[in-house]
C-alpha cells in the first residue's frame, strides 16, 4: 500500500513537471518590418596637380 502512494506521486509530480515546462513560438509580425534610412551623404574631391603638369594642360587644350 506504501508503494501505491510513492506511485501515485510520482505520476501525479511527473504530470505537474510537464504541464510547466515552457513553450517558444517563432511567429511572422503581423507588420512589414519597417527602415528608415535617413542618410546624409557629404563628400569632398580634393585634386592637387603639379604647376608643371598644370602649366603642360593648360599649354595644350586637352579638354
Amino acid at each position: 500500500m506504501h508503494s501505491l502512494y510513492k506511485l501515485l506521486l510520482l505520476c501525479s509530480g511527473s504530470l505537474l513537471i510537464t504541464a510547466c515546462s515552457p513553450t517558444v513560438k517563432i511567429a511572422p509580425p503581423d507588420k512589414p518590418i519597417e527602415i528608415n534610412l535617413n542618410v546624409k551623404i557629404e563628400h569632398e574631391i580634393i585634386i592637387k596637380i603639379d604647376k608643371e603638369l598644370d602649366i603642360l594642360l593648360e599649354n595644350e587644350e586637352l579638354f
